[in-house]
């Protein structure tokens, strides 16, 4: 059943939805569209909450690093907060500077969703922003459903329409930690992705252009391989990063719902399977969790205490025209899908 999860600075009231099915049980906000809970069985059966958290509205509102969020209106970075479309020049406001990121301070994160439809195992989420809303161009109708569709199977299918032409990246920012919210790093976390290729940044984490290969870099996850193995690399992008915060690119075609990435914790046997229709994947070992912030299990977050798959198309995408394009025009339809499918071994 709804319950009341706290209310916003400008009094709106935040509301807490619970899917379940099967033993997975999952917990999202119209704030943000945030997933604060996934919780699932370890190899013993003892359920925990795979997801980092916050217990607060007002710690959504003000600290939280996109936990659990839908991240846009474009997800990652634009540089400098500027893009060209159709001949026309775009300023966004700059959150991360030099750049933009996660669709500049008041994106999709930080906004209240409408629910048009929720029940045992599915919500389903709405927003419209507005022509103009954080510099973007054209009246967005955005949708993002949730969805327990088979068991231990957590589905998320995004769809998208727009009055003008406009860019669009949309993606969902949960950091997993398989042993369990605030049980320490995910270092020994055997992660694998499925791709051939990253994308290089400059020292602003801005995509240089380039698709290098992931051979003989830390960036090669094409076999399985313990998150923490290679991140203390000398090698520049690490060093720049600060660990892992670079976008991987997806063997396959876009479009079609197919194989990105899984994960296992040795300790607990929680194994976690994604697939997506998107291009691309953001690997973000959580390098900025500094022990400020305190989830639901009274721990505080340290850097690599998550670790964020984040199934989306490529950063600063308007600025590369070798890129998959993100423009989205009136009589098109964005669709996206991930899911998330959870077992132990």
């Amino acid at each position: 059943m709804p319950e009341r999860f706290g209310t916003t600075r400008a009094g709106e009231p935040v509301t807490r939805y619970t899917l379940t099915r099967d033993g997975l049980r999952v917990q999202v906000i119209d704030y943000g569209a945030v997933v604060t809970a996934i919780e699932v069985p370890d190899r013993a059966g003892r359920r925990a909450n795979v997801v980092l958290a916050l217990d607060t509205v007002e710690g959504y509102e003000t600290v939280s690093p996109h936990f659990g969020a839908i991240a846009g209106r474009y997800a990652n970075r634009i540089a400098k907060g500027r893009f060209t479309l159709d001949g026309t020049t775009y300023a966004l406001p700059i959150n991360e500077p030099p750049n933009t990121m996660h669709g500049g301070p008041e994106g999709f994160a930080k906004r209240l969703w409408q629910v048009a439809a929720a029940g045992e195992t599915r919500l389903v989420l709405r927003r419209r922003s507005p022509d103009g809303e954080q510099g973007f161009p054209g009246t967005l109708d955005v949708e993002v459903v949730y969805e327990l569709a088979e068991p231990g199977t957590l589905r998320i299918d995004y769809r998208a329409v727009t009055d003008r032409p406009t860019v669009l990246n949309l993606t969902n920012h949960s950091y997993f930690n398989l042993a369990g919210e605030g049980a320490g790093d995910v270092m020994d976390h055997v992660v694998q992705v499925f791709a051939d290729a990253y994308a290089p940044t400059d020292a602003t984490q801005i995509p240089t252009g380039e698709r290098a290969t992931v051979a003989d870099t830390p960036f090669d996850f094409r076999q399985p391989t313990a998150l923490g193995a290679r991140i203390r690399q000398g090698h520049e992008q690490i060093v720049l990063a600060g660990g892992y915060d670079h976008t991987l690119v997806l063997r396959g075609p876009a479009g079609s719902l197919r194989p990105a990435a899984t994960c296992l914790c040795p300790a607990s046997g929680r194994r976690l399977d994604i697939a997506t229709t998107q291009p691309a994947l953001q690997l973000y070992s959580g390098n900025n969790l500094d022990g400020s912030l305190v989830g639901p299990s009274g721990r505080t977050y340290r850097s690599g205490d998550g670790v964020c798959f984040e199934t989306q198309g490529f950063p600063d995408a308007p600025n590369h025209p070798n890129f998959p394009s993100s423009a989205l025009r009136p009589g098109q339809t964005f669709m996206a899908s991930t899911t998330y499918c959870f077992s132990s071994v």
